[in-house]
């Protein structure tokens, strides 16, 4: 007889209503593979992520104390009748790693943990525990006295105590060190009172100013050219010392040790423009002359396995890694061992074997970032979870998706439930259960349109299982170049001094593995050139008063033709400034903080929800007011400000351009924090391509796309080669390979076994050779039986 606690085998979701989801309800079966397709923008994410996972992590949030609570962001419930049968949510998304300087794969993945532990255990000559293999731990000294129990009283005695850190003392295990340019810090012929400091965030209107005025190191009205030696040290390198001002208690710290503290800590792409801007013209950064930019002391390089210190194996590429600790064999320390070949095996096994574990993770892509992710959950001892996964295969080579696919399965035959946000056939095929949203994309979807199996959802004519199966055929002519655009000896990161023409005039697809130095060819030889527009992966942010028509700067002409129609200021067409309704500041919402319940938000009574004031909304431009224009579809729109009173040109181009890209159905005020990640990708490269530019760079493009909206994609590239433009696209997606004039394949492997070019040709010559991983998956590709019409 079964068992009563055997009988919870469904996820349920009843009533679900978070952002565009009309209501819908679905169950789920736990302990297998679901994966959720549908077009960008139909609803998957709100289901998996901003329904399923959130109210996981909600309630896991509500055991914790009180005063723990209030350290950890707070969880709206989300808008939902009923959920029931969740488990233990883990997200793996696609969000950078650590903007922290000190966070490498290694020290992510526990992989360095072992690898400290295994050179204290085996390292000849012994210097200490694990510790002393840590470029975190500096190394401490010091003398104290001691009460010791003798006989029949204590007895005071002297000691003297280290512990063995492996932080380069010189770099404080940064790897490199900072030269400052004091001449971008200050003017030296100012007085700090006059405006000297030129430091972002260092005004002597605030505390900075109340600090140094107050201090008593140095007169804040005299020139700093005139400062003494002790002035000027005081200025620039004084470490942090308590003073008292007007009776309060601060820190004075010198401008140089206070950069390092709040800038220099920080990974470089985390930082805010202008921060950043700064940093880069400030300080030049070198590796560190005592470490080799290594990290580590001296102490901590001289202990070594089989000739190699700790420094050397972090270098290594982990595929080579992981075969030297295949060759060490001591019984005392075998499960470790064990341990760390699994985790190293791991990384090769999911397409990472080109990394070394010193590589900093705020220098990972976003694909990468997922799966280094995923390699600490491969080996957790956790059953029974939900994993939640974001487009996995993002920057996956066809070759590497089987592999991502085998680790998908992996986690589930653990017992664990494992949902996957996927666009790619290759990984929708393995799913145990299938859930199709759309029909359409915003407004027109959020609704279930099929779930069942894999065979089911290619029978079922929805959008995704009538393009499951689309196969594409090759051009029967490409276009002819216009000229080159030449490399030369190009050697970044692992590029062997690659010489390659780029045809230009035409579409090149630059393609191969992960890791064989696509990016470092195009992103290091190309998008710094004057007239290469380069549109990245870089996510764009945006707060929840930013939307489509701030971020495409498509507001300044609608409101410039709402103040010429109406004889008033554009400012008060904006509810970011003097148009905003008084109630809500512009927002739509009042939210309520309730300290440590969750904060409630509510619609905004006065404006409804408008976001203006009501006596800006009496003005009108072709019958609509501005929060009536606002709240059109992109395709909606394009039609109003294309002809009529309403004629706006400067308008109506930004507009086609994000039609084009496949956002007709997005409305212009829908807030950027709603949008998928697929849509704001394509946001970004509608804003781009209005930028004035020869050469277009597209780092894969078809990132968060659904297979019916290539059609549309490979149209606009068409458009733009044949506006004149060379179009540049790093991709891995076989249609636009075969829909290419010329294609790059680099290869043949990753990392070192990779960054040389092993084809230039066009499609139908990278089919016929089959030389290439990437021309035995492309001739696979247009070789299946073709639904080619419609893919085309």
């Amino acid at each position: 007889m079964k068992h009563p606690a055997d009988n919870h085998d469904l996820i349920r979701v009843q009533g679900a209503r978070e952002n565009n989801l009309k209501d819908i309800s679905v169950e789920i079966p736990k302990r297998r593979l679901t994966v959720f397709t549908g077009v960008s923008g139909s609803g998957k994410s709100s289901l998996v992520f901003g329904t399923i996972a959130a109210e996981s992590q909600r309630l896991i949030n509500e055991t914790y104390s009180s005063f723990v609570q209030g350290f950890m962001p707070t969880l709206g419930r989300p808008e939902v009748d009923v959920l029931e049968g969740l488990t233990t949510a883990i997200i793996v998304d696609q969000e950078r790693m650590g903007a922290n300087s000190r966070s490498t794969v290694g020290t992510a993945t526990d992989a360095n943990a072992m690898l400290r532990v295994l050179f204290s255990r085996l390292g000849k000559p012994y210097i200490g525990s694990s510790n002393a293999f840590s470029f975190n731990v500096p190394s401490v000294r010091g003398v104290g006295s001691i009460s010791v129990d003798k006989g029949e009283g204590k007895k005071p005695e002297k000691r003297e105590f280290s512990i063995a850190g492996g932080m380069c003392p010189r770099c404080e295990g940064m790897g490199q060190v900072s030269d400052f340019d004091l001449s971008q810090l200050y003017d030296d012929k100012k007085s700090l009172n006059e405006g000297a400091l030129t430091i972002p965030g260092y005004s002597m209107d605030g505390w900075y100013g109340r600090i140094f005025r107050g201090c008593g190191f140095f007169d804040p009205d005299k020139p700093i050219r005139k400062y003494n030696k002790k002035e000027l040290h005081d200025l620039l390198h004084k470490e942090p010392t308590k003073i008292k001002v007007d009776g309060i208690n601060l820190t004075y710290s010198g401008l140089i040790p206070a950069i390092q503290k709040s800038f220099l800590s920080k990974d470089v792409d985390a930082m805010q423009p202008h921060i950043r801007a700064f940093v880069e013209r400030a300080i030049t950064f070198a590796a560190c002359p005592e470490c080799g930019g290594t990290r580590l002391s001296e102490a901590a390089r001289s202990c070594k396995i089989k000739g190699k210190n700790i420094a050397d194996v972090c270098a290594m590429q982990i595929s080579d890694l992981a075969e030297w600790v295949r060759g060490l064999k001591e019984p005392s320390v075998a499960p470790l061992l064990k341990t760390l070949q699994e985790t190293l095996d791991s990384f090769v096994e999911i397409g990472l074997g080109y990394l070394s574990l010193d590589r900093p993770s705020g220098t990972l892509s976003g694909g990468e970032a997922q799966r280094t992710k995923m390699i600490g959950h491969l080996g957790s001892s956790l059953t029974d979870v939900t994993y939640v996964f974001d487009e996995p295969t993002i920057g996956l080579h066809p070759h590497d998706i089987q592999r991502m696919n085998d680790l998908l399965l992996r986690l589930r035959d653990k017992g664990n439930t494992v949902l996957v946000v996927e666009h790619k056939p290759e990984t929708i095929a393995i799913a145990d259960h299938v859930v199709d949203l759309g029909p359409g994309a915003g407004t027109a979807g959020g609704e279930i349109v099929f779930t069942g199996t894999v065979d089911g959802l290619r029978a079922s004519g929805t959008l995704t299982g009538r393009h499951l199966s689309d196969r594409t055929s090759l051009k029967p002519k490409v276009r002819k170049p216009s000229g080159v655009l030449k490399i030369r000896g190009a050697s970044t990161h692992n590029l062997k001094k690659v010489d390659v023409d780029i045809p230009l005039g035409v579409l090149v697809v630059v393609t191969g593995v992960a890791g064989s130095g696509k990016s470092s060819l195009i992103h290091g030889s190309v998008s710094g050139r004057d007239g290469v527009v380069s549109v990245d992966q870089a996510p764009i942010r945006g707060s929840r008063r930013s939307n489509p028509a701030t971020y495409t700067d498509l507001l300044e002409p609608i409101r410039k033709a709402f103040a010429k129609a109406n004889g008033v200021k554009p400012a008060l067409f904006s509810a970011n400034s003097e148009g905003a309704c008084p109630t809500c500041n512009g927002a739509g919402v009042i939210y309520t903080d309730l300290a440590m319940m969750a904060g409630v938000t509510t619609v905004c009574e006065d404006c409804e929800g408008r976001r203006f004031q009501a006596s800006v909304l009496e003005y009108r431009l072709g019958k609509l007011n501005i929060a009536e224009v606002l709240d059109l579809p992109v395709k909606d729109a394009v039609e109003f400000f294309g002809k009529g009173e309403a004629r706006t040109p400067a308008a109506h181009a930004i507009l086609q351009r994000m039609a084009d890209v496949g956002l007709g159905y997005l409305r212009l005020g829908q807030p950027l924090t709603t949008l998928s990640g697929g849509e704001r990708q394509r946001l970004k490269l509608a804003t781009h391509m209005g930028a004035e530019g020869g050469v277009y760079v597209l780092d894969e493009p078809t990132t968060g796309l659904h297979l019916a909206d290539l059609e549309q994609l490979l149209g606009l590239l068409d458009r733009l080669v044949d506006s004149g433009k060379s179009v540049l696209v790093i991709e891995h997606n076989q249609a636009v390979m075969a829909h290419a004039d010329w294609i790059i394949d680099l290869g043949p492997g990753a990392g070192h076994d990779g960054g040389r070019i092993v084809f230039e040709g066009t499609p139908a010559d990278l089919v016929a050779k089959r030389s290439t991983l990437t021309g035995e998956h492309l001739a696979a590709f247009v070789g299946s039986p073709a639904k080619a019409a419609r893919a085309r």
